[in-house]
């Protein structure tokens, strides 16, 4: 139980690290240590959803945060599952 403990936690933290990065996009933030550790941890996800679907100009909402919510969660799912069985 440990190890769940340990996977819902460490997904928990990186879900809400995305969602503190859209809401950052939204508003006037400085550059600080929290705002770039932020950009950095979740850059790679985010940058590889980002090269997946890139946006399009008539469509300028970056879609990216969603897919790796997604993503996220189904990674989540089995690792879970995965815990669970062994």
């Amino acid at each position: 139980m440990l190890a769940y403990t340990v996977i819902h936690t460490v997904f928990r933290v990186y879900y809400a690290l995305i969602i503190l990065r859209v809401l950052m996009s939204w508003i006037q933030v400085g550059n600080n240590p929290i705002t770039r550790f932020i950009y950095e941890t979740t850059e790679p996800v985010l940058g590889l959803f980002r090269r997946l679907i890139p946006p399009r100009p008539s469509f300028p909402l970056d879609l990216s945060p969603i897919f790796a919510y997604v993503a996220l969660q189904l990674i989540e799912s089995l690792l879970i599952r995965l815990v669970l069985y062994f």
